[in-house]
């Protein structure tokens, strides 16, 4: 696995978003190392929503830069597909997407040490801060959803530190592959047993997994997706 090194952080503060001006943290932009990191994240990066953005268990979001050629490709009109931090990540790398990293892994970064704690599930904010309203849709067909971080050890990160694998706990459960089974419009009951009880995932994710096991099938996602009206 390549060790990405780490450059550029990003980070955003609190702005109107969206014709209602909702409250968002999405519009992040680069900000200059060293980078202070507590169990909440960044130092200087903002959330609007504290209910279900940020927080211990999502305290640092990591999209993959490959996805932006792909976005690219398919929608060249959109701006914000043109370099990070259009999708509102705090790291963006090359070498490391969905497929490459698992629920659970562990890294070093600087005097950090991060675990991945989950997928990041598509919300209407995408829409609203892109102006693309489908783009929480493709972004749930297609899988690019990137990652998420909580903090084991707090600490600093400068510029130039390289994002090491330290260990590695669940290796049957890439991201990629639980998002799979986390995004589809169908459910597939095995998958969800069995991330369901991988201990290092999020325990609001593993809550959903049963939820959808005994209702045999997934929540209604159109508030999500949907910007309101």
């Amino acid at each position: 696995m390549s060790e990405p090194v780490v450059d550029r952080i990003y980070c955003g503060k609190i702005a109107p978003l969206g014709p209602h001006g909702a409250a968002s943290g999405i519009a992040k932009h680069a900000v200059e190392g060293p980078w202070t990191v507590t169990e909440f994240g960044i130092v200087g990066d903002h959330q609007g929503d504290t209910r279900v953005h940020g927080g211990p268990e999502k305290a640092i979001h990591h999209y993959p830069r490959e996805h932006y050629e792909a976005w690219r490709r398919e929608e060249p009109s959109i701006a914000l597909f043109g370099d990070p931090p259009g999708f509102g990540e705090n790291l963006s790398t090359l070498g490391l997407m969905e497929d490459d990293v698992c629920i659970g892994d562990v890294f070093r970064l600087g005097g950090v040490i991060l675990q991945i704690s989950q997928g990041r599930q598509p919300c209407w904010r995408l829409n609203a801060h892109s102006g693309w309203p489908e783009l929480a849709r493709r972004v749930r067909a297609t899988a690019r959803t990137g990652w998420y971080y909580r903090v084991l050890q707090a600490g600093t990160v400068d510029p130039g530190s390289r994002l090491a694998l330290a260990e590695r706990l669940q290796p049957d459960w890439s991201v990629g592959r639980v998002m799979r089974v986390m995004l589809a419009h169908e459910i597939d009951l095995n998958e969800l047993a069995g991330i369901a009880e991988i201990a290092e995932l999020s325990e609001g994710w593993r809550q959903t997994c049963r939820k959808r096991i005994a209702a045999r099938r997934p929540e209604d996602w159109g508030k999500r997706l949907d910007a309101p009206t």
